[in-house]
């Protein structure tokens, strides 16, 4: 077996080489020139000519790095240079020809007709070394000789750039065996070489060849489409492949390191949202709009998108003084934008809060500060009214004091017949909110979605960490399901529903199908080209304290009304009087100095009668206060 070695050849080498090409062109070009016959006349010239080319090539060598690139890696660009670097030479030896005719003694150095030959061969003999050396490594230099079978889905310019790159890297041992494509008007024919098949095809290729990978390769893609195909691989155990958006290629050119593996977010994408964008843009435009929670998944996601709408300003508010400034650095050096301000405070601070109201006088609020996770809010009741409940009191009351035009809260499916204190809480501040529209000015309003993919703490981002580590993947129960969104969908109809909203309100966004936490642990596994029960295991843990086997977006009382938005709908709640609430709220605010976690769930579940707990110590509640009411 001949191997190369992993080092490159010196610069100085292939510098050499280039300049040898050039010699045996020139003087080649000469001889085609007088077919092999040179007059005695040109003897002379000749042995002057060929130092007089190699030093002005030397000079467009030197100022152009031919010799720079990487040999056995070359393409379409270095081929670019190479073109560029001998027209180049070609013109100075034409303009010197030209000085030397009209200026000196009337003759021409180089015939022009040998300056055409030179340039050509020239082109030629350097590319023809560099994709020579190339082939021989990619035949030599491949230990097991062995590539593997690969398909590339899309017959069009992204599918033939991809098919080169895999040819032209001598490592990635990928040969492409059929091009996917669902135009029929491509079914058939051949491409690079490869035939062009329907999908649908798949079965039937598999049984001649062993497919280990389909690669997308292309530059428009539906969700569904790109879901179809996935899931179609999934099936027969085909890792996929996606080849990146172009704007993230290297100098413009696709290298074999970019292609990724999918991710499970393609697979739960949907259609894109058609927002009414002067609708939105007509409330915030040149005005102050505070984001609450603005470090988190969803608040930082809704500043970005507020950017699109040029507010005046941006308060950026929350506690965790990391992801703000993170934050900061990705607003002003990725979004060019800087009419923004960072707050670090907590939404429960009252003092902080007014404080902030008095300086920036903010005219929209999007309410997204909160404490979300189940297990968490479960053992720490106290924190969950104190943020959940109290700080949304507190953001509303001096939102509704400095006459704010629009106060938007984030809430989530867990609310909906609660089982746990997270939900309960949010619920509770649904319900503030909700009677609050009734006495202000203000329009309060609420908007309420499932589980966003890839929020911070989400079981896509521990499946991906327990994968990476080898396993096991572990999943609480087979049952459960939920429902999921993209973080960019939910904050693109959060902006939608204050757009349209007349205040009240409680919105629901369509989620879509619920999806099985098993399955989604199942997939994700096979996206990593991993065999579930030999490369890695799932183990079943039991449901943590609070959590549910499947989510709701309505509860059994409620019902829901259409709104202009196929994927918005308004919740036909019960009315609430904001007195009574008022005296609600200062009784389960008091339990708080007590921490007395058994009181303030006790509270929270008279004001929430839905509120039912499921595995948790606060089971004991319910079934006191069921007697209590018989």
């Amino acid at each position: 077996m001949i191997r190369f070695p992993k080092s490159y050849t010196p610069r100085w080498i292939v510098f050499l080489i280039d300049l040898f090409i050039c010699a045996i062109s020139i003087s080649s070009a000469f001889l085609l020139r007088f077919n092999f016959n040179i007059p005695v006349e040109y003897y002379e010239s000749f042995s002057f000519i060929i130092p007089y080319v190699l030093f002005f090539r030397s000079i467009t060598f030197l100022i152009f790095r031919t010799y720079a690139g990487i040999i056995r890696y070359s393409g379409a660009k270095d081929t670019e240079r190479i073109f560029i670097v001998a027209i180049t030479g070609s013109m100075v030896f034409i303009i010197i020809n030209v000085i030397n005719y009209f200026f000196v003694n009337g003759t021409f150095i180089i015939p022009f007709s040998i300056i055409v030959i030179d340039f050509l061969l020239t082109v030629f003999l350097m590319a023809s070394f560099r994709l020579a050396t190339k082939i021989i490594y990619q035949e030599l230099y491949n230990p097991s000789k062995e590539k593997t079978d690969v398909i590339i889905y899309g017959a069009e310019q992204f599918g033939v750039i991809t098919k080169r790159t895999l040819d032209r890297d001598a490592e990635s041992k990928h040969k492409v065996i059929a091009f996917f494509d669902i135009e029929e008007s491509n079914i058939g024919k051949t491409l690079e070489g490869v035939t062009i098949y329907h999908p649908d095809y798949l079965e039937s290729l598999l049984d001649k060849n062993t497919v280990d990978k389909l690669i997308i390769a292309k530059e428009q893609i539906g969700p569904l489409e790109k879901q179809n195909i996935i899931e179609k691989c999934l099936q027969y155990d085909i890792r996929v492949l996606s080849v990146p958006d172009i704007n993230t290629w290297i100098n413009g050119e696709l290298s074999f390191n970019q292609i990724k593996e999918i991710r499970i977010e393609d697979l739960l994408e949907r259609p894109p949202i058609f927002l009414d964008v002067n609708k939105i843009k007509k409330k915030v435009l040149n005005k102050n709009v505070l984001v609450t929670g603005a470090a988190g998944s969803i608040g930082s996601e809704i500043v970005r998108q507020l950017i699109n709408f040029n507010p005046q300003k941006i308060i950026l508010f929350d506690q965790a003084e990391s992801p703000l400034y993170d934050m900061e650095l990705d607003l002003q050096e990725k979004y060019n934008y800087y009419n923004f301000e960072i707050v670090i405070g907590n939404v429960a601070d009252e003092y902080r809060v007014r404080k902030l109201f008095d300086v920036y006088k903010p005219s929209y609020v999007y309410h997204a500060a909160a404490y979300k996770h189940v297990p968490m809010m479960e053992n720490n009741p106290t924190e969950a009214l104190r943020i959940n409940i109290l700080g949304t009191k507190i953001i509303a009351d001096i939102s509704h004091e400095y006459n704010v035009e629009q106060f938007v809260m984030v809430s989530t499916d867990k609310a909906v017949n609660p089982t746990n204190v997270m939900g309960a809480s949010k619920r509770i501040a649904e319900i503030y909110i909700q009677a609050f529209n009734q006495v202000s000015e203000t329009n309060f309003i609420t908007t309420r979605f499932g589980n966003v993919l890839g929020s911070n703490g989400s079981v896509i981002l521990r499946f991906k960490k327990q994968i990476d580590k080898g396993g096991p993947v572990t999943v609480t129960h087979p049952e459960v399901t939920r429902y999921f969104m993209t973080i960019p969908e939910a904050c693109q109809l959060v902006l939608e529903a204050g757009a349209i909203s007349q205040g009240g309100e409680i919105f629901i966004f369509d989620m879509g199908s619920s999806v099985k936490i098993i399955d989604l642990a199942k997939k994700m596994i096979k996206l990593s080209g991993l065999t579930i029960g030999k490369d890695i295991q799932i183990k079943y843990t039991g449901l943590r304290p609070g959590e549910k086997l499947y989510e709701e977006l309505l509860n059994d009382l409620e019902n829901t009304m259409p709104t202009h938005h196929s994927k918005i709908m308004i919740a036909q709640v019960r009315d609430y009087d904001f007195k009574n609430v008022q005296k609600q709220f200062a009784d389960l605010i008091k339990l708080q100095k007590d921490h007395n976690n058994f009181e303030i769930v006790r509270k929270m579940k008279e004001i929430v009668p839905e509120f039912k707990s499921q595995n948790s110590a606060y089971e004991e509640l319910d079934i006191e206060l069921q007697k209590n009411a018989e």
